[in-house]
């Protein structure tokens, strides 16, 4: 298993949670596990020493707790004929296929950093930029860009944050500015493939994009979106003055441990890609791509596949989240988006939506708000349904709790020991969140 230092005795494993990424746990060499309430030394010819206190039994992670709550108040808007059956039996019957590439997808990415792809891809970045932040900058955009793109927001949140900071570590320089990289491309990269965002596979699935006219139709809002971002983290976190040093020493290779695991998880990403390009349904790209770098770990890693592997509470938090909001928007929900969203279509009814979807986004949470602003939206008002989409993809960003990538990278950043100027943090954000948005809705316009 591949380890990543942060700090210098952390390490990432696969078993955690339950939701993508595990738990961060101490380890170095000679590292074992922990034991509560005991001394690690027993004495030379004497007995070990008596436990003082009783073992602690594992606490809920906050977000657990989120994900249980809202199933739970799902499965009571069910019981209590808030939410009819037969609604409640749709729902679950459109999301299964999405719950199957959540998970497949999640398990693929976790082994994907525990055979060491993010740690030689980063490494790598390092010494091709030879010292350079410009090129780093680049190298670093593209690199969170693409991972957000073929592996999702999550991924990139949850599994490339660890990495990149061990890796400004590791060159002496803060990490600050290439934590800052993954959040805000987590979301704001997110636009250009059915897989990169849940909520893009909802809106291609509603106006029945193949994964391919989906693209074509939202390059060009991906490539502003992506602009905006570049020149809010320049400007604010990686220029000449906002970062500590001029120039990096370039780190040694990163060498995998499992050369045969490394080379099966790349197979594995590139046909996930592959198979979604060329149409394969999604749900399927993605189990067929998991199950290859399951095979190969099951030959070479066997006690590397666990249960936790599997992110059960992510999909019990979505499987929630879309009974819960369904219900919202019986009583009441979908009138007041109804009234945001207006009628007027063309260049000002796209604003609009887009607007109101980074509004609602950064208010709630960017899944609810492009369902409640799905609810109201007419099936062909393409124009404003994929502008809505750019609201809750780029807009979420002002507050922590906007999108799920956000808080769980927060939580990596808390967990890494990496301070996170909440004022700055803010302030910085919402400006990218304004201006990306905008222009990613007027490149839309653009494309028609």
């Amino acid at each position: 298993m591949s380890t990543v230092a942060v700090p210098a005795d952390v390490d990432v494993g696969p078993a955690g949670t339950g939701w993508p990424g595990g738990r961060l746990r101490p380890s170095g060499v000679g590292a074992g596990p922990a034991v509560r309430g005991s001394c690690a030394v027993t004495p030379a010819g004497g007995t070990p020493p008596v436990p003082t206190e009783r073992p602690r039994r594992p606490r809920l992670h906050p977000l657990d707790r989120v994900a249980i709550g809202l199933a739970l108040l799902g499965l009571g808007a069910v019981v209590t004929g808030l939410l009819p059956r037969a609604d409640a039996g749709a729902t679950l019957h459109r999301i299964l296929p999405l719950l199957l590439f959540l998970g497949a997808v999640v398990v693929l990415a976790e082994l994907t950093a525990v055979a060491g792809v993010f740690d030689v891809l980063a490494t790598r970045l390092a010494i091709t930029a030879r010292g350079s932040f410009a090129g780093l900058f680049l190298l670093c955009v593209g690199f969170a860009s693409l991972t957000t793109v073929a592996l999702n927001l999550d991924t990139t949140a949850v599994l490339l944050t660890p990495v990149m900071i061990a890796l400004a570590r590791k060159l002496g320089v803060a990490p600050g500015p290439l934590a800052m990289t993954t959040v805000w491309l987590a979301n704001t990269a997110s636009l250009l493939l059915p897989v990169s965002n849940l909520t893009n596979l909802l809106a291609a699935d509603r106006i029945a994009l193949a994964p391919a006219a989906y693209a074509a139709r939202m390059a060009l809002p991906q490539l502003a979106a992506i602009g905006v971002t570049m020149a809010g983290l320049w400007l604010w976190y990686w220029r000449r003055g906002r970062r500590d040093v001029d120039r990096f020493t370039p780190p040694p290779p990163h060498r995998p441990a499992d050369r045969l695991l490394f080379g099966t998880a790349v197979a594995g990403c590139l046909l996930l890609v592959a198979g979604i390009l060329a149409g394969v349904e999604i749900g399927v790209a993605a189990a067929v791509a998991a199950g290859l770098v399951v095979a190969g770990f099951a030959v070479r890693s066997r006690r590397t596949l666990r249960p936790a592997l599997l992110p059960w509470r992510l999909l019990v938090f979505v499987t929630g989240l879309f009974l819960v909001v369904q219900t919202l928007g019986r009583h009441g929900l979908d009138d007041l988006v109804s009234v945001l969203l207006g009628d007027a279509g063309g260049t000002a009814g796209a604003l609009r939506a887009g607007g109101t979807g980074a509004l609602l986004a950064n208010l709630v949470n960017n899944l609810p708000a492009y369902l409640a602003g799905e609810a109201v939206l007419p099936p062909g008002d393409e124009t404003r349904l994929l502008a809505l989409l750019i609201g809750t993809n780029v807009g979420p960003l002002a507050v922590p709790w906007a999108s799920l990538a956000t808080l769980l990278w927060y939580e990596r950043c808390r967990a890494a020991g990496v301070t996170v100027p909440l004022r700055r943090f803010v302030a910085t954000s919402a400006v990218v969140a304004v201006l990306g948005t905008l222009a990613a809705v007027l490149a839309l316009l653009v494309v028609g």
